[in-house]
């Protein structure tokens, strides 16, 4: 695989242009797909499948036609793979993008899209630590008596309400077993 070398000291190597954010990033086109799918983590395939659908801006090409990336497309890239990590859907990712597009007039439209986000990854973390906790009592349930294990059938209550009771009731029935036993 061929990396891509440092044209002069300003320059940021493919992966440091990915993992730092810049408003001011180089438009120079100089990275190629494979060294950006190393840097990514993405799939070439998946690398061209943004640019079609628009997550990414149409991407220069050499003379030969290869796709060559700048700083700023790994800007945005790094920023897209941030929210895909926390499970943004790719509809929502483009229609920031097209507000993003849109210009200064649109900030208040992505902020919301964010802030939105932002609260459903909270929610998401809340439910890890629930279950979390869940794994965490029953590890303490087997490392507390080896070898004579209590058949804990644990029951999860159907989930109703508001996001978070489920969890809170998963709380309660662990501390009234520990408070049982």
């Amino acid at each position: 695989m061929a990396t891509t070398a440092r044209i002069n000291s300003d320059l940021l190597s493919c992966s440091e242009a990915y993992r730092t954010a810049s408003a001011e990033a180089d438009r120079t086109p100089r990275h190629s797909i494979s060294a950006v799918a190393a840097v990514s983590g993405l799939t070439a395939h998946t690398l061209r499948w943004y640019e079609r659908i628009g997550l990414l801006d149409p991407i220069d090409r050499s003379y030969s036609g290869q796709r060559r990336y700048s700083d700023a497309d790994l800007n945005r890239l790094g920023f897209l793979s941030r929210l895909r990590l926390t499970g943004m859907p790719v509809a929502d990712m483009l229609r920031y993008v097209e507000l993003a597009r849109a210009g200064d007039d649109t900030v208040e439209a992505r902020r919301e899209i964010l802030v939105q986000h932002r609260e459903e990854v909270r929610q998401k973390i809340a439910d890890l630590h629930a279950t979390l906790a869940v794994l965490d009592y029953k590890i303490d349930i087997y490392s507390e008596n080896r070898q004579q294990v209590p058949d804990h059938r644990y029951e999860p209550p159907a989930r109703a309400g508001r996001p978070g009771q489920y969890e809170q009731q998963q709380y309660d029935q662990i501390d009234r077993k520990k408070q049982s036993a």
